[in-house]
């Protein structure tokens, strides 16, 4: 059994148990996901099997599609509704729609992210999140990201909690925080907020309509094999170069081989004969050929 199994994970598990858990109803070791989703967070996630786990590193590259919510007047620790509260600012009267729908239009595009204090980014060898429990101060670095599209779906005000609520569909690239997001986009309007609810709903060319219930993996693992996805499917984004069967042969052996006439302007893109993806490949440091970075 090998490929992709695109698992709708739910909240309240790890994407570690959910390979913990595929691994031993399926009955196989070779298992890796593709980017961790926080446990409070359901969504699409990819698990790679057998030899598409070689493929982990470039899948994670992809952009990622989510459906967040915002509340806006209270600011948490965490940046979302896990933890505690450390401001609240009531909002006498709800924040124009017309106002909210300009701001969020204004993270469209590349952005600046500072990477939020409960993440488990390495500063100095160190997570940020035991930097925030041991109450040591630290520098966050701040990244570069891209937002490719960012709409609003509903805006409610609460008038008995004094809060607005924002729904809104973002699809973003990879490292993007949206529960830091949801704060910069309450900071633009002026107020705390925090992330109150995240779903995940595509992954590449993955996303719920293609994704297996983790629940059902249990008791349907006999036909679990409808849902797997071969590898190709999963680095769609890396261009392709088609090769003949002589070129094939020398792929598989992991050979270099001189630089085509048209040479993709990125870093890594897929060897293909007919429709089977046999290699990701890269331009070598001579400049004049190119080499595997991963047969599969």
């Amino acid at each position: 059994m090998e490929g992709i199994l695109p698992v709708w994970k739910p909240k309240g598990y790890t994407s570690h148990d959910c390979v913990m858990k595929v691994r031993k109803w399926l009955g196989i070791k070779k298992i890796g996901h593709t980017g961790t989703l926080d446990p409070e967070v359901e969504g699409v996630l990819p698990l790679c099997i057998g030899k598409a786990t070689k493929i982990v590193p470039f899948l994670t590259d992809v952009s990622k599609s989510y459906q967040a919510s915002i509340t806006l007047g209270i600011a948490t620790e965490t940046q979302d509704h896990t933890g505690s509260v450390t401001k609240i600012q009531h909002l006498e009267k709800p924040i124009a729609n017309e106002t909210i729908e300009e701001v969020i239009q204004q993270f469209h595009g590349e952005q600046k992210q500072q990477v939020p204090l409960y993440s488990a980014v390495k500063v100095n060898g160190k997570k940020l999140y035991q930097y925030a429990r041991e109450n040591i101060p630290v520098e966050r670095p701040v990244r570069s990201i891209y937002i490719s599209s960012i709409h609003v779906k509903d805006i409610h005000y609460h008038a008995g909690e004094r809060t607005e609520h924002i729904g809104f569909d973002v699809t973003c690239s990879k490292g993007t925080y949206v529960r830091t997001l949801c704060v910069d986009i309450g900071k633009a309007l002026g107020v705390p907020a925090h992330m109150s609810d995240l779903k995940r709903t595509e992954v590449g060319s993955f996303n719920k309509s293609n994704s297996i219930p983790l629940a059902e993996i249990e008791d349907h693992h006999q036909e679990i094999t409808s849902y797997i996805c071969p590898i190709n499917m999963g680095i769609r984004h890396l261009p392709a170069i088609s090769v003949d069967a002589e070129t094939k042969r020398k792929v598989q052996y992991g050979q270099k081989l001189p630089v085509p006439d048209h040479l993709p302007e990125t870093d890594y893109f897929r060897m293909l004969y007919q429709d089977e993806v046999l290699a990701i490949y890269q331009l070598h440091q001579n400049q004049t050929e190119i080499k595997p970075a991963r047969v599969l």
